[in-house]
């Protein structure tokens, strides 16, 4: 056994839990290391939020939900960051608005830096000394923070990655590079269909989160699912054929949407003396063909599948036939067609709509994602840049169909036809 492992489990359920809220929370900070204080503060759309903005909102998270409500003698770092920093939660109060937040300059990044020290220091102090009923109390609450913060440190990413993608410079977030491993011709993995227990019961040690809940048994009607990614070789194929010009191919809303923002290739392609490039967290890239394609929304995926005569996989059809997640490392780039996790988040046919006998949580953290259950899709593994821990087998990540900015790309199913 690992000797930081063997001490982690010698320690009192409190002092782990302090040790594993440290750990997190100085990861994100970690991840700001290459970036400049004039970074932090860009917001490129409305989708993107500023560095800063997330190093603030995952702070607030502790604050509001856990120092606040349980904590009687903790005094706010700022009363006015309640409303700065607050996301979607109605319930909280009113909210700075979203499209808004790169107009911030204050307060500064020195300031929220020195907000995250503060509310670290008052949430572990009071840990450590609060009473067995409390931390049973809010142990799973902190938990919840701390999975909330590793999701934005993935959107801390897919935001720098677009900040820097609308700079003529094309500055590099790391000067690193991954070449691709081999691209193997694509098989396929046979379902014979049937009862398919789907998502995780509710009263399960391990974490997820409401949206995953409750464990339930999906009908699965025979199929078979790629045993790779689709590559950006594959889609070169595709643009080479048309594929962004034929319309038949697209869903109505998918076509409109093309023809308004006129698309012709995956977001962060550029072609460079009639080469593909692509901008990476690494700079402007020659764009590697044995690579996982990344960043296309739900209508290029649909279009893809249907002119490679597949089609998307349902989240269920996904999650009967794909293997446990093995905390594959994290890397700014995908690189491997072959993984199930930890390159791209695929789209899946799924509309993003509760399980059955769904509940979401009590209180204002029901928000969390029950009111999101409309217009959006399913995605599932896990990318490049999600924290490997935070992957699960049974996560569910949802989008809306023109979204791309994510770390997103495909593999294709198709259906078996039952012998008669």
């Amino acid at each position: 056994m690992p000797a930081e492992k063997q001490d982690a489990e010698q320690l009192k359920p409190a002092e782990a839990l302090v040790q594993r809220y440290a750990t997190i929370r100085q990861h994100s900070e970690a991840l700001c290391a290459p970036l400049r204080t004039e970074d932090y503060v860009v917001q490129s759309m409305p989708d993107v939020s500023p560095t800063k903005w997330h190093l603030a909102h995952v702070t607030w998270f502790f604050e509001q939900f856990i120092l606040k409500a349980h904590c009687s003698d903790y005094r706010d770092f700022d009363p006015a960051f309640a409303f700065l920093f607050n996301s979607y939660y109605v319930s909280m109060g009113e909210r700075h608005t979203r499209a808004n937040r790169g107009l911030l300059s204050r307060p500064t990044v020195s300031q929220i830096m020195d907000y995250r020290q503060y509310v670290d220091d008052a949430l572990c102090s009071w840990l450590l000394e609060c009473d067995s009923n409390t931390f049973e109390q809010i142990a799973s609450l902190i938990e919840l923070g701390l999975h909330h913060e590793q999701q934005h440190q993935e959107l801390l990413l897919m935001d720098i990655k677009h900040v820097f993608s609308c700079n003529p410079l094309y500055p590099a977030y790391r000067e690193t590079s991954s070449e691709a491993t081999a691209n193997s011709t694509q098989s396929w993995l046979q379902h014979p269909g049937g009862i398919a227990q789907i998502g995780q019961a509710t009263e399960d040690s391990n974490f997820c989160y409401d949206n995953e809940t409750p464990k339930h048994q999906a009908l699965l009607q025979p199929f078979e699912i790629a045993d790779r990614l689709v590559s950006n070789g594959d889609w070169l194929r595709f643009i080479e054929d048309d594929g962004y010009q034929q319309h038949t191919l697209w869903l109505s809303d998918g076509w409109a949407w093309l023809d308004e923002e006129k698309v012709q290739a995956p977001l962060y392609w550029v072609k460079k003396d009639d080469a593909w490039c692509e901008f990476t967290l690494n700079g402007l890239q020659p764009l590697d063909l044995k690579a996982p394609v990344c960043h296309i929304s739900f209508y290029e995926a649909e279009a893809y599948a249907a002119w490679a005569g597949a089609r998307l996989p349902t989240e269920f059809e996904w999650e009967a036939i794909a293997p446990k997640p093995d905390n594959e490392s994290a890397n700014t780039h995908p690189n491997n067609c072959q993984a199930w996790y930890s390159q791209v988040w695929q789209w899946t046919r799924s509309a993003y709509a509760p399980y059955p006998g769904f509940k979401p949580l009590p209180g204002a953290l029901g928000e969390y994602n029950g009111k999101f259950m409309n217009s959006q899709y399913v995605l599932r593994g896990s990318a490049c840049v999600t924290p490997p821990e935070h992957t699960r087998h049974t996560y569910r990540n949802f989008f809306y169909p023109h979204m791309r900015w994510q770390f997103a790309g495909l593999r294709l199913a198709r259906d078996i036809q039952k012998q008669s």
